[in-house]
């Protein structure tokens, strides 16, 4: 199922700061979204070591998300912890059209 984020691609690329995550909720899930040049990707917001909030962390030229808490890094193409330390995040399909912004979420 595709959930709209945002209604223009132009709101996306205003309202999603560089490699920024930013959370989202959809129904259930806790997301951070992250938008890294062109390109958009959505993780699980929740660290899988110890839940902080992965939003609250940062985004590094190796396009990994690192956990604010103990600095795990997560790959935001895979969700493949780097040192696989702990176990791999939740991963969304993103994709952006000319009627916005769009996560995908299990049905």
């Amino acid at each position: 199922m595709w959930v709209k984020i945002f209604t223009q691609p132009e709101q996306a690329f205003a309202e999603l700061a560089e490699g920024k995550p930013r959370r989202v909720l959809v129904d259930q899930y806790r997301i951070a979204l992250v938008r890294k040049g062109e390109q958009f990707f959505a993780v699980d917001d929740f660290c899988t070591h110890n839940k902080e909030s992965l939003s609250k962390g940062h985004v590094n030229y190796r396009n990994e998300i690192i956990c604010p808490w103990h600095n795990y890094c997560f790959d935001l193409r895979t969700g493949r912890e780097s040192m696989q330390r702990s176990a791999d995040l939740t991963t969304f399909a993103v994709k952006l059209n000319d009627e916005g912004l769009f996560i995908e979420l299990p049905d």
